[in-house]
């Protein structure tokens, strides 16, 4: 059990760093995951790699049996789903169990996505005369413009963007490499970074890097994380603000402004259609919540 239990601090690691998830969903995710990993021992598994969808669709059952909600057994699974997904990637695993496995229909919290406004406030938040300040707002306005991960933020290198056409080079998961368009405000901001802070953060050093931290090194991903901590805390907002949260944003926002969703999909760098699709519920609700405003009998 030790190895599992490795494991899965290794994914809950990954969660922290690259989802920056809640403190109360990563206890969630642990507890669902620890528990289904205990069935499984009980059931004579000795590691991952034995574990088969059956395995899965039986743990499921007993949760219903015991009583437990359609949400919390999606939420299980999702949790499951993440976690044997990690574990192929990082080859720890040949196949993943839960893939042909499907969720209860409408027993899952869509991701949180700010408003417009609440974007501005967080990207008006740095202060462009201070170095640090005017990285960070260069920073903020690429994760938004592109809908960039955190990891693609921080590996960018300055070759990568191209201000004077618009455009990022990105590569994404699976070595996948995309095009993404920046429009002006991004633009702006990263050539302001570039001649004006820049050369002071490389101490004279060289690094093909875009975004540098102390002592002319590349950012690490936690440490883009808690700048956007520190500027969502600075703007008061009450929602849990992470860089996930600003690439929701950005999908959401393309699609209510009229964008079609094979477009948001290449953007995004998404493999399967089916996983861009989620903002188009998360489109829907914004249009039923203006539909209930002002319709006369909504």
């Amino acid at each position: 059990m030790a190895s599992m239990d490795e494991e899965v601090d290794r994914y809950l690691n990954y969660l922290i760093v690259e989802k920056g998830l809640a403190k109360k969903t990563l206890e969630a995710y642990s507890r669902d995951i620890s528990r289904f990993l205990a069935f499984a021992m009980k059931s004579g598994t000795s590691g991952l790699s034995d574990i088969d969808t059956p395995m899965i669709l039986k743990h499921l059952i007993v949760l219903r049996d015991e009583g437990i909600s359609a949400r919390s057994r999606a939420r299980s699974l999702v949790a499951l789903r993440g976690f044997f997904r990690f574990a192929l990637k990082e080859n720890r695993i040949p196949h993943d169990p839960t893939r042909i496995v499907d969720l209860p229909k409408g027993s899952l919290k869509l991701p949180d996505v700010l408003s417009v406004e609440e974007v501005k406030q967080i990207l008006d938040a740095p202060d462009p005369k201070s170095p640090r300040g005017c990285r960070d707002a260069a920073m903020l306005e690429l994760l938004y413009a592109a809908g960039l991960r955190v990891s693609e933020l921080v590996t960018l290198g300055i070759s990568d963007v191209n201000t004077e056409v618009g455009l990022a080079r990105v590569l994404g998961k699976g070595s996948r490499e995309r095009l993404v368009p920046i429009g002006r405000f991004a633009r702006e901001k990263v050539n302001q970074y570039l001649t004006r802070t820049r050369p002071l953060l490389s101490k004279g050093r060289m690094s093909p890097y875009l975004f540098l931290g102390p002592g002319g090194k590349p950012l690490t991903r936690q440490g883009f994380w808690k700048i956007l901590k520190r500027y969502a805390l600075k703007t008061g907002i009450q929602k849990n603000i992470t860089p996930h949260t600003f690439r929701h944003s950005f999908a959401s926002h393309l699609l209510e402004g009229g964008a079609d969703l094979r477009s948001v999909q290449t953007m995004l760098g998404h493999a399967d259609i089916s996983t861009t699709q989620i903002y188009t519920h998360v489109t829907r609700d914004r249009l039923k919540e203006i539909h209930r405003q002002y319709h006369p009998r909504g």
